[in-house]
């Protein structure tokens, strides 16, 4: 069952529900790390920095949004859901509500896009179009790629890889092998946190249609994968020491690996809602944590000389 919600919750506690603020630590993480990237190579500049981030937190929203709206269309929101409770399955904003608040809050996004259009050049159009495109798309439109096994690929490309690369793009205005390299421990963890999420609703997504990875895969092997996805992230981040030419300073990313333990052992174990949601938390809070070790890492080679 859906965890309990107030009997008739309030207009803003509504939509705080609806775009579900434990997620939005997807889009600030790489924000951080691609500004820390940007520290390192003495580009950083505060005002693009910001935009980006509000522009970021503003396409998580409306991803959160679109796929709310999108799943309930297509059935796949029921009364067995074992995740956080969905407001239009809920009938707490009617699918108009939820459409316009997409709406809203890319309107938002491009306000944003504009002004670091006017900083960094037209190709953060091309940056910001395609994220807003991928973020309806997961579910979305006539070909959603999220019932196609391929949530994890465009979530590592679009939460990791576009959005580190781009926010860093935005204060240097250049694109380096560094950014890119930055962006794939950050791509492992934010993929992480969908895996979870998957293996949590494998049951109900088989049910209605929605050919996750973790439903492709099987209960079992998806355990497995959201493992190998999170030691992967530790190892990214070890070899931008060890081939990449960053310093060891990137490696106080490890000291994170105690906030790993608890969530994989419920992946591994659990097949419970309230166990799993719990562990979404956990590796929401995990990969945030991680970025911000790397990017304080990131940061320091700049002050040492590393």
């Amino acid at each position: 069952m859906t965890e309990a919600v107030p009997a008739n919750p309030s207009a803003l506690r509504t939509w705080i529900l609806a775009i579900r603020p434990p997620t939005l630590t997807a889009a600030v993480a790489p924000v951080i790390v691609g500004s820390a990237v940007a520290v390192r190579e003495h580009a950083f500049s505060a005002g693009p920095a910001l935009a980006a981030l509000i522009g970021a937190l503003a396409i998580q929203a409306g991803a959160n949004l679109a796929n709310d709206l999108s799943d309930f269309r297509r059935g796949a929101d029921t009364i067995h859901r074992l995740g956080p409770p969905r407001v239009t399955q809920r009938g707490l904003l009617s699918e108009r509500q939820v459409a316009g608040g997409v709406v809203a809050v890319f309107l938002f996004a491009t306000l944003m896009g504009l002004y670091l259009t006017w900083v960094a050049g037209w190709a953060v159009i091309a940056i910001g179009l395609a994220s807003m495109a991928a973020a309806v798309a997961y579910t979305g439109g006539p070909w959603p790629f999220g019932y196609r096994a391929l949530g994890e690929l465009f979530t590592f490309l679009f939460f990791g890889v576009v959005a580190v690369v781009g926010t860093y793009y935005v204060q240097a205005q250049e694109l380096t092998a560094s950014a890119l390299a930055a962006s794939v421990p950050v791509g492992f963890t934010v993929t992480a946190i969908l895996v979870v999420n998957n293996v949590r609703d494998i049951d109900t997504d088989r049910m209605a249609g929605k050919r996750t990875l973790a439903v492709v895969l099987g209960r079992e092997r998806a355990r497995i994968f959201f493992v190998a996805i999170v030691a992967g992230a530790y190892l990214a981040a070890a070899a931008l020491w060890v081939f990449g030419g960053f310093p060891w300073w990137t490696l106080l990313a490890w000291l994170s690996a105690p906030l790993a333990v608890a969530p994989a052992e419920a992946v591994l174990s659990r097949v419970d809602g309230p166990s799993l949601n719990l562990a979404l938390k956990a590796t929401a809070r995990l990969h945030l944590v991680f970025a911000l070790l790397l990017s304080v890492g990131l940061a320091a080679s700049r002050v040492t000389g590393a």
